[in-house]
Protein backbone atom coordinates (compact mmCIF):
# COMPACT_ATOMS: atom_id res chain seq x y z
CA UNK A 1 0.00 0.00 0.00
CA UNK A 2 1.27 3.59 -1.33
CA UNK A 3 2.13 6.01 1.30
CA UNK A 4 -1.20 8.32 0.23
CA UNK A 5 -3.57 5.04 0.39
CA UNK A 6 -1.94 4.78 4.24
CA UNK A 7 -2.21 8.48 4.94
CA UNK A 8 -6.13 8.48 4.21
CA UNK A 9 -6.66 5.29 6.28
CA UNK A 10 -4.88 6.81 9.16
CA UNK A 11 -7.05 9.85 9.31
CA UNK A 12 -10.08 8.52 8.54
CA UNK A 13 -9.25 6.05 11.10
CA UNK A 14 -8.68 8.50 13.97
CA UNK A 15 -12.52 10.01 12.50
CA UNK A 16 -14.19 6.76 13.29
CA UNK A 17 -12.49 5.85 16.03
CA UNK A 18 -13.77 9.55 17.99
CA UNK A 19 -17.17 8.78 16.42
CA UNK A 20 -17.41 5.14 18.32
CA UNK A 21 -16.38 6.90 21.76
CA UNK A 22 -19.35 9.05 21.54
CA UNK A 23 -21.82 5.93 20.95
CA UNK A 24 -19.92 4.34 23.91
CA UNK A 25 -17.55 1.83 21.94
CA UNK A 26 -14.37 1.75 21.89
CA UNK A 27 -12.21 1.93 18.95
CA UNK A 28 -8.49 1.45 17.76
CA UNK A 29 -5.80 1.78 14.53
CA UNK A 30 -3.30 -0.88 13.73
CA UNK A 31 -1.82 -0.69 10.11
CA UNK A 32 -0.63 -4.28 9.40
CA UNK A 33 -2.98 -7.20 9.81
CA UNK A 34 -0.01 -8.87 11.62
CA UNK A 35 0.10 -6.01 14.54
CA UNK A 36 -3.91 -6.26 14.39
CA UNK A 37 -3.53 -10.34 15.40
CA UNK A 38 -1.06 -9.30 18.22
CA UNK A 39 -3.21 -6.97 19.73
CA UNK A 40 -6.43 -8.86 19.79
CA UNK A 41 -4.70 -11.69 21.07
CA UNK A 42 -3.39 -9.56 23.88
CA UNK A 43 -6.52 -8.57 24.73
CA UNK A 44 -7.86 -12.05 25.71
CA UNK A 45 -7.73 -12.59 29.09
CA UNK A 46 -6.13 -15.75 30.47
CA UNK A 47 -8.89 -18.90 30.54
CA UNK A 48 -11.29 -16.83 28.64
CA UNK A 49 -14.09 -18.69 26.67
CA UNK A 50 -13.69 -17.34 22.98
CA UNK A 51 -16.91 -17.34 20.68
CA UNK A 52 -15.68 -18.04 16.86
CA UNK A 53 -18.17 -16.33 14.52
CA UNK A 54 -17.94 -16.09 10.80
CA UNK A 55 -15.84 -13.86 9.70
CA UNK A 56 -13.42 -14.18 6.25
CA UNK A 57 -11.43 -10.72 7.83
CA UNK A 58 -10.26 -13.29 11.32
CA UNK A 59 -9.52 -16.21 9.01
CA UNK A 60 -7.16 -13.99 6.22
CA UNK A 61 -5.48 -12.81 9.31
CA UNK A 62 -4.70 -16.57 10.72
CA UNK A 63 -5.89 -15.57 14.18
CA UNK A 64 -8.30 -18.42 15.08
CA UNK A 65 -5.11 -20.86 15.17
CA UNK A 66 -3.35 -18.28 17.11
CA UNK A 67 -6.21 -18.37 19.38
CA UNK A 68 -6.77 -22.21 19.63
CA UNK A 69 -3.27 -22.29 20.82
CA UNK A 70 -3.53 -19.62 23.89
CA UNK A 71 -2.81 -22.20 26.47
CA UNK A 72 -5.93 -22.03 29.26
CA UNK A 73 -8.45 -20.17 26.36
CA UNK A 74 -11.42 -22.39 25.33
CA UNK A 75 -12.22 -21.58 21.94
CA UNK A 76 -16.24 -22.27 21.01
CA UNK A 77 -15.80 -22.88 17.41
CA UNK A 78 -18.76 -23.93 15.48
CA UNK A 79 -16.94 -24.16 12.18
CA UNK A 80 -14.68 -27.23 12.78
CA UNK A 81 -16.07 -29.84 10.04
CA UNK A 82 -16.24 -32.76 11.70
CA UNK A 83 -19.45 -31.48 13.68
CA UNK A 84 -23.07 -32.29 12.65
CA UNK A 85 -25.56 -29.09 11.54
CA UNK A 86 -27.29 -29.40 15.35
CA UNK A 87 -23.84 -29.57 16.79
CA UNK A 88 -23.35 -26.48 15.17
CA UNK A 89 -26.13 -24.81 16.28
CA UNK A 90 -25.59 -26.02 19.95
CA UNK A 91 -21.83 -24.08 19.84
CA UNK A 92 -23.53 -21.16 18.60
CA UNK A 93 -26.10 -20.92 21.43
CA UNK A 94 -23.13 -21.67 23.77
CA UNK A 95 -20.96 -18.86 22.21
CA UNK A 96 -23.71 -16.27 23.57
CA UNK A 97 -22.72 -16.20 27.12
CA UNK A 98 -18.94 -16.64 26.20
CA UNK A 99 -16.56 -13.86 27.54
CA UNK A 100 -15.01 -12.89 24.50
CA UNK A 101 -16.90 -12.82 20.72
CA UNK A 102 -14.50 -12.28 17.96
CA UNK A 103 -16.00 -11.53 14.07
CA UNK A 104 -16.37 -8.67 11.47
CA UNK A 105 -18.96 -5.80 10.77
CA UNK A 106 -20.10 -6.10 7.31
CA UNK A 107 -19.85 -2.28 6.74
CA UNK A 108 -18.87 0.57 9.11
CA UNK A 109 -20.26 4.63 8.81
CA UNK A 110 -17.66 7.38 9.33
CA UNK A 111 -20.17 8.42 12.13
CA UNK A 112 -19.52 5.01 13.57
CA UNK A 113 -22.73 2.97 12.91
CA UNK A 114 -22.22 -0.41 12.67
CA UNK A 115 -24.38 -2.22 9.49
CA UNK A 116 -24.67 -6.00 9.59
CA UNK A 117 -26.83 -8.72 7.57
CA UNK A 118 -26.99 -12.17 9.24
CA UNK A 119 -29.06 -15.68 7.87
CA UNK A 120 -29.55 -17.11 11.25
CA UNK A 121 -28.87 -14.09 13.68
CA UNK A 122 -26.62 -15.25 15.81
CA UNK A 123 -23.51 -13.32 15.18
CA UNK A 124 -26.00 -10.34 15.39
CA UNK A 125 -27.29 -11.09 18.53
CA UNK A 126 -24.15 -11.59 19.97
CA UNK A 127 -23.22 -8.35 19.21
CA UNK A 128 -26.08 -6.71 20.77
CA UNK A 129 -26.03 -8.70 23.77
CA UNK A 130 -24.47 -12.05 25.43
CA UNK A 131 -20.67 -11.98 25.40
CA UNK A 132 -18.95 -10.08 27.76
CA UNK A 133 -16.47 -8.33 25.35
CA UNK A 134 -16.92 -7.77 21.75
CA UNK A 135 -14.40 -7.28 19.83
CA UNK A 136 -14.59 -6.50 15.67
CA UNK A 137 -11.73 -6.57 13.62
CA UNK A 138 -12.62 -4.55 10.62
CA UNK A 139 -10.41 -3.23 7.36
CA UNK A 140 -10.43 0.15 5.77
CA UNK A 141 -11.98 -1.73 2.90
CA UNK A 142 -15.19 -1.56 5.16
CA UNK A 143 -15.58 1.73 5.80
CA UNK A 144 -18.72 3.75 4.20
CA UNK A 145 -19.61 7.70 4.39
CA UNK A 146 -23.29 7.19 5.45
CA UNK A 147 -25.76 4.29 6.31
CA UNK A 148 -27.32 4.45 3.02
CA UNK A 149 -24.19 3.52 1.45
CA UNK A 150 -23.27 0.85 4.15
CA UNK A 151 -26.10 -0.46 3.49
CA UNK A 152 -26.05 -1.08 -0.59
CA UNK A 153 -22.04 -2.22 0.32
CA UNK A 154 -23.25 -4.97 2.02
CA UNK A 155 -26.36 -6.13 -0.31
CA UNK A 156 -24.53 -5.56 -3.16
CA UNK A 157 -21.20 -6.58 -2.55
CA UNK A 158 -20.28 -8.46 0.84
CA UNK A 159 -23.62 -10.45 0.67
CA UNK A 160 -23.31 -11.50 -3.46
CA UNK A 161 -19.53 -12.19 -2.25
CA UNK A 162 -20.71 -14.74 0.84
CA UNK A 163 -23.05 -16.40 -1.84
CA UNK A 164 -20.42 -17.20 -4.35
CA UNK A 165 -18.30 -18.46 -1.28
CA UNK A 166 -20.54 -20.85 0.39
CA UNK A 167 -21.16 -22.28 -2.93
CA UNK A 168 -25.12 -21.13 -3.15
CA UNK A 169 -27.99 -20.81 -5.42
CA UNK A 170 -28.83 -17.88 -5.09
CA UNK A 171 -30.03 -15.07 -7.86
CA UNK A 172 -26.76 -13.04 -6.83
CA UNK A 173 -24.52 -15.97 -7.63
CA UNK A 174 -25.70 -15.33 -11.46
CA UNK A 175 -25.54 -11.37 -11.33
CA UNK A 176 -23.61 -10.70 -8.76
CA UNK A 177 -26.33 -8.09 -6.92
CA UNK A 178 -28.82 -8.45 -4.78
CA UNK A 179 -32.60 -9.05 -5.87
CA UNK A 180 -34.01 -9.27 -2.42
CA UNK A 181 -34.69 -13.39 -3.43
CA UNK A 182 -37.11 -15.64 -1.07
CA UNK A 183 -35.08 -18.56 -1.93
CA UNK A 184 -34.58 -21.08 1.34
CA UNK A 185 -31.35 -20.74 1.13
CA UNK A 186 -31.40 -17.11 1.55
CA UNK A 187 -28.51 -15.80 4.03
CA UNK A 188 -30.06 -12.06 3.93
CA UNK A 189 -32.69 -12.01 6.87
CA UNK A 190 -31.39 -9.95 9.74
CA UNK A 191 -30.29 -6.73 9.86
CA UNK A 192 -28.63 -5.08 12.58
CA UNK A 193 -27.60 -1.27 13.14
CA UNK A 194 -25.57 -0.79 16.14
CA UNK A 195 -25.83 3.15 16.88
CA UNK A 196 -24.26 2.84 20.13
CA UNK A 197 -23.99 0.54 23.55
CA UNK A 198 -25.15 1.07 27.15
CA UNK A 199 -22.08 -0.45 28.40
CA UNK A 200 -19.39 1.51 27.90
CA UNK A 201 -16.82 -0.26 25.53
CA UNK A 202 -17.94 -3.45 25.51
CA UNK A 203 -17.98 -3.58 21.93
CA UNK A 204 -14.37 -2.88 20.55
CA UNK A 205 -13.16 -2.12 16.95
CA UNK A 206 -10.03 -3.32 15.43
CA UNK A 207 -9.68 -1.08 12.40
CA UNK A 208 -6.85 -2.31 10.22
CA UNK A 209 -5.24 -0.25 7.74
CA UNK A 210 -5.59 -3.21 4.93
CA UNK A 211 -8.14 -4.80 3.16
CA UNK A 212 -9.75 -7.75 5.06
CA UNK A 213 -12.41 -9.71 5.01
CA UNK A 214 -16.03 -8.86 2.63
Amino acid sequence: MDQHQTEWNQKVARKIIKNLEKRRMAGSYTATADQAKDEIIEMIPPGATVFRCGSMSAVGMGLWDSIAALPGVNLIDPYRPELSPEEGMDLRRRGLTADVMIASTNAITLDGRLVNLDGMGNRVAAMAFGPKKVILVVGMNKVAPDLESAVARVKHYAAPVNNIRYGLKNPCVETGLCSDCKTPQRICNMWSTIEGHMIKDRIHVKLVGENLGY
